[in-house]
């Protein structure tokens, strides 16, 4: 059986569609078809349940995954095995948003240049998402917001840097900060997020009860309401931020407890650890590369 269909196979099911893994491969969605119905000849029965342009596992499918990314990790290790720098095979690194239009851009840049023989897969999601496809090893490392919570010894959490709180508003808030969120229209960084709990703590902090017209999950979207003069919003200070500076005013937070932390984790021991260690490297640079300059706090 050829590894490269149960990647295929794979790829579907995250996915979710024959289309997006057959684009995400470079290949033409008739041949990632035709791989899995080799894999459903071979092992017998269907694999995948198609609705108009979605495909979704069956459960016999739900059940074989598990030890078919084993079988295609393994694949992708053999070549960092025979080469004696290890930088050599794949990587999965998992990236929140702002992360990946933030720090990732430079990041890739320097990777490549000190690992050309590496394959870097860069998978989007939410600090939760991230942390918990970490543990069940679909990922081997992610840029994530620190957790509040105590971390098993298995995961390794390496800060990268911090973002204080700040107000993103259009005009200055020439009232103060607490007047200036009472009085305009408040977007929300979702409270359920890991990074939105410091805005709320801020607000319970300084006794600000008010209502949100919105909430959202996406700091850049939130960045551009504010462009628009929609209304202000409490977020931290995400790397990439500052570009938007000349078009809105950020204002930051007094007090420290209020800044979320940007931190690279990973799993111990791990598969890939030269080309984990050169990643960190690369990534701690470019975050004291994005750091700008203090600004004063209100």
């Amino acid at each position: 059986m050829d590894t490269r269909y149960l990647g295929s196979l794979i790829e579907v099911v995250e996915r979710g569609s024959i289309a997006e893994a057959a684009r995400a491969q470079h290949l033409t969605a008739a041949a990632v078809s035709q791989r899995i119905q080799a894999l459903e000849r071979a092992f017998g029965f269907t694999l995948l349940s198609r609705a108009g342009h979605m495909a979704r596992p069956t459960d016999a499918c739900l059940n074989l995954l598990p030890r078919a990314r084993h079988i295609v990790r393994e694949m992708e290790l053999i070549a960092g095995d025979v080469d004696p720098s290890g930088l050599t095979g794949s990587l999965r690194l998992g990236v929140i948003s702002t992360a990946l239009t933030g720090l990732v851009p430079q990041m890739l840049v320097d990777f490549t240049s000190k690992a050309p023989q590496a394959r870097l897969r860069v998978m989007p999601g939410t600090s939760e998402e991230l942390y918990r496809a970490l543990l069940n090893r679909e990922i081997q490392a992610a840029i994530l917001v620190m957790p509040e919570f105590d971390v098993p010894a298995s995961v390794s959490m390496t800060p990268l840097r911090k973002e204080r709180l700040v107000l993103l508003s259009k005009q200055k808030p020439e009232k103060g900060v607490a007047r200036t969120l009472r009085e305009r229209p408040y977007i929300r960084y979702d409270r359920h997020a890991w990074g939105g709990r410091f805005a709320e703590a801020y607000l319970a902090d300084r006794g600000i009860d008010i209502e949100a017209m919105l909430d959202l999950d996406a700091l850049e979207a939130i960045t551009l309401l504010v462009d628009k003069d929609v209304g202000v919003s409490l977020i931290p200070e995400y790397a990439g931020l500052s570009r938007w500076s000349e078009h809105c005013t950020i204002t930051p937070i007094r007090g420290d407890r209020f800044a979320r932390e940007i931190a690279f984790a990973t799993l111990a021991p791990s598969e890939s650890p030269r080309l984990v260690e050169v990643l960190l490297e690369v990534l701690r640079r470019c975050a004291t590369a994005e750091a700008g300059p203090d600004r004063l706090t209100a």
